[in-house]
């Protein structure tokens, strides 16, 4: 009945330690484009801010900061583009050598 309620215990804290950190529910495999795609309208979003002379700069910058901070944390999770698919036609094919 000890080891039970121990196990119990242990199982608890760590599924309480992961929803504290954030990742119970979450999903590790996000789709490359939507990432690349949030990147881009953060962009964006900071160029139109610094583009525009009528808002005032204490307005727009803890903006272009947190879009900033987005964009650092999406290139984080976005790590290197992996293909999946067949190869081209000519990356299959035996190399030409030629006298």
């Amino acid at each position: 009945m000890r080891t039970v309620s121990l196990s119990s215990v242990i199982i608890l804290a760590c599924l309480a330690t992961s929803a504290i950190a954030g990742e119970y529910g979450q999903s590790q495999d996000l789709c490359y484009w939507c990432v690349r795609d949030a990147i881009y309208e953060e962009v964006t979003l900071i160029d139109h801010l610094e583009a525009n002379p009528d808002v005032d700069d204490a307005v727009k910058g803890p903006t272009i900061v947190a879009a900033r901070a987005d964009i650092h944390r999406l290139r984080a999770t976005l790590g290197p583009l992996q293909e999946t698919g067949t190869n081209p036609c000519c990356y299959a094919r035996k190399p030409l050598y030629i006298r």
